[in-house]
């Protein structure tokens, strides 16, 4: 059954918990590391790759030892598992009584090749590290589960961003695997128009920088890296919450200067590179009609990076048996692409899929 595409008005309004108390409100995480040996990437290419990762909560079977309560979240570009430990994503969802409270449900939070602590090209490679792309991190997401953690079943799987463009993936490459997904802030296309520009605009502007030296840079090209922090900026970024936080000229430019500060003080280049460049391939359109699982897809009307004026989401959502698909408005709330991060604004959506999947 195919469900139409539609327009809420979101009313829904909860306490979020301080950072303060996140270790009191759910159980302190635990982290580890996972080996695939030989881990063969799309290109041909193979290394010994490490996947790092976070779970809460303890793993449940049914009488056939099948796994019942693991959830699967996965993280947006540049991103990290550690970015779903926010308390307004996990003091909302983790906490007791919380729709995935980790009393009841075993969180995953992987770190995606490239990513977080998980292997990438500034451990020691640079541009020598194998040319990874969606698919290739999806495999190994699908190898930490079911041979490092034991996990042959998720009650869940959702994602933020490039994690919401994996779940689109999941969804159909590992089609009997979950009984539920949510994709957040993406779109089931090939990354073009813009959005490309944008990513190309990125990778460019480090790799133009003569300082940059092939990726074999000593101390980072901060020329190339600063001017690949303005698309990006732009690319996340809520017109109006923008506006409130700097409504005059002075507070505006001071406050690019600290965007810029922030992100280029955070990322690697060549890491940057190569997570920018890693949605190259990627492009569910073909495979939607292969997906069986109950899919809702979430995105937001102040999002740049998926503009709903496109109406991509509506289009390509007919194409999903079993989808549905929510264009959250703008309100005081949402906060442009990152509103995927802000539990409570879809939440609603979230329990009703849990309801409806039980």
């Amino acid at each position: 059954m195919t469900v139409r595409f539609f327009i809420v008005f979101v009313a829904f309004i909860a306490p979020v918990f301080s950072g303060a108390a996140a270790q009191e409100v759910y159980p302190q995480p635990a982290e580890g590391d996972f080996v695939i040996e030989d881990f063969a990437f799309g290109t041909g290419e193979t290394m010994d790759l490490s996947v790092h990762y976070r779970t809460i909560g303890t793993l449940r079977r049914d009488e056939n030892g099948r796994a019942t309560n693991a959830v699967l979240i996965t993280h947006g570009t540049t991103g990290s598992g550690a970015s779903f430990l926010r308390p307004v994503f996990a003091d909302y969802l983790f906490r007791p009584g919380g729709l995935l409270d980790a009393e009841e449900y075993f969180i995953i939070l992987p770190d995606g090749i490239g990513h977080g602590d998980s292997s990438k090209p500034s451990d020691g490679m640079h541009m020598d590290f194998p040319k990874y792309d969606y698919e290739d991190m999806v495999r190994a997401q699908h190898a930490l589960l079911t041979d490092g953690l034991d996990v042959d079943h998720l009650r869940l799987v959702m994602g933020t961003s490039m994690g919401g463009m994996h779940t689109w993936m999941w969804a159909y490459m590992y089609p009997k695997f979950m009984d539920a997904a949510m994709p957040l802030a993406s779109l089931p296309v090939e990354i073009a128009g813009r959005n490309r520009m944008q990513r190309k605009m990125v990778i460019d502007a480090i790799m133009d920088d003569p300082e940059w030296q092939g990726g074999d840079y000593e101390e980072k090209p901060m020329r190339g890296l600063t001017a690949a922090m303005y698309p990006l900026i732009f690319m996340v970024s809520s017109p109006l919450q923008y506006q409130k936080e700097a409504p005059t000229r002075e507070e505006a430019e001071t406050y690019l200067d600290e965007l810029v500060a922030r992100y280029t003080g955070a990322l690697d280049p060549n890491d940057t590179i190569y997570a920018f460049d890693a949605s190259r391939t990627y492009n569910p359109a073909p495979h939607l009609g292969e997906i069986e699982t109950r899919l809702v897809a979430i995105n937001s009307a102040d999002d740049q990076v998926n503009p709903p004026e496109l109406k991509i989401l509506e289009r390509e959502i007919e194409k999903v048996p079993n989808g549905e698909a929510v264009l959250l408005p703008i309100t005081d709330e949402t906060r442009g692409h990152g509103t995927h991060t802000i539990a409570k604004i879809w939440a609603p959506y979230l329990e009703d899929l849990l309801a409806a999947t039980q």
